[in-house]
């Protein structure tokens, strides 16, 4: 009989934080349990069920997720799994179980995608994945059944689909491996050997089950009454913020400054991108900052816009009088419309400029690309 499990799971963000709750009675399945079947869709196209993998002497099922960076630090590995296994009879196929619309923004701080099934074949196509990656999201039945308590964890089955190991790829996400469960468990069995440990502990990030829900759109209304402020900004200051000297503990922030006006269509359509970018990276070491073009008799308006798009970052309006003054400090490669973007590096490097509208997911690309996606880069 499969006992419950009650866990307390590593669901790091800069720190230690208490795990989400499990869902009551999820049992996570016990060594000798069958298998139990599933129909996913694929990022492929495909939808898979347990017999699509019935040739498989081996079927080693990863539970994994786009967002979490103890799942990101993993991909290489999965992916390093499969292909050293793939001629030995070993099918690998990948679950995301977590409920996309139940990760809250400041979950997202280590990522330039969510958990969507979208999200999913984007993050597919850019690291190259060449298993079936499936998404449980919508009724998470597959990740309840296999009783996932957080991502990354495996479950191994041997050739009549019986649970021989069970929890994580090794024990280190980001230092030195120094036991190598998971491949330890593949060898046994394909040399006929039993399993040296059948289970072990799982740490990552906790399952989001749809009873989080609640939460994230809590989370939402809470930060869409936070104070939205205006302030006036000369020549010095401008010269000032795109140096980008400030200091956080010891560590420079990664500046994002997008420049924009509240008589431009463009920029007023994809603030709301940047405000998502704020609630996901401002736990780290991050500002977002607005400049607004409006003249200073104009602030009401750019106010107005700036508090009807929830925009709690560091807004600014330029008091510079001249454009082509103000187009020289800020940037000399800029010829002059917005919207216009930059991210500046500590020290004042641009690493990145835009004109027009953004893509977004290229500008948190970009981000992500700095800040690190394991907790590796905890401090940045």
């Amino acid at each position: 009989m499969r006992l419950a499990i009650y866990v307390l799971v590593l669901a790091l963000s800069v720190g230690l934080t208490p795990a989400i709750a499990a869902p009551p009675g999820l049992a996570t399945l016990e060594i000798g349990d069958a298998a139990p079947d599933f129909k996913l869709p694929s990022v492929d196209g495909r939808d898979y069920q347990l017999k699509s993998f019935a040739d498989a002497k081996l079927l080693l099922v990863v539970f994994t997720c786009n967002h979490c960076p103890t799942a990101q630090a993993y991909d290489s590995r999965i992916m390093q799994l499969q292909a050293d296994y793939k001629d030995k009879g070993v099918a690998l196929v990948a679950i995301s179980p977590n409920d996309d619309k139940a990760v809250r923004l400041d979950e997202l701080g280590y990522t330039d995608l969510g958990d969507s099934f979208d999200d999913m074949k984007a993050r597919a196509k850019d690291r190259g994945f060449t298993f079936p990656y499936l998404y449980d999201g919508d009724t998470q039945k597959a990740s309840l059944a296999y009783g996932v308590v957080a991502t990354p964890q495996v479950f191994l089955f041997d050739a009549e689909r019986k649970l021989r190991y069970v929890g994580r790829i090794d024990d280190s996400d980001v230092k030195s491996v120094t036991s190598h469960d998971a491949r330890n468990a593949l060898d046994a069995l394909l040399a006929g050997k039993p399993v040296p440990v059948e289970k072990t502990r799982t740490f990552g990030c906790s399952t989001k089950w749809s009873e989080k829900r609640a939460d994230a759109v809590a989370s939402l209304a809470k930060w869409d009454q936070e104070p939205v402020e205006l302030q006036p900004l000369d020549e010095t200051g401008l010269a000032k913020l795109v140096k980008n000297d400030t200091v956080n503990n010891d560590t420079g922030k990664l500046l994002v400054v997008n420049v924009w006006a509240s008589w431009c269509g463009p920029c007023v359509a994809e603030l709301p991108e940047f405000v998502t970018m704020n609630r996901m990276y401002r736990r780290r070491n991050f500002q977002m900052v607005t400049i607004s073009l409006d003249e200073p008799e104009q602030k009401a308006d750019a106010l107005k816009v700036l508090k009807e798009k929830k925009v709690a970052a560091t807004n600014y309006i330029s008091t510079v009088s001249n454009r082509d003054r103000f187009a020289d400090l800020l940037d000399k490669e800029w010829s002059g419309p917005v919207p216009y973007t930059l991210l500046i590096a500590p020290g004042g490097k641009v690493i990145y400029r835009h004109q027009g509208e953004i893509d977004p997911l290229a500008v948190r690309r970009q981000i992500v690309e700095v800040l690190g996606r394991t907790y590796a880069n905890r401090g940045k």
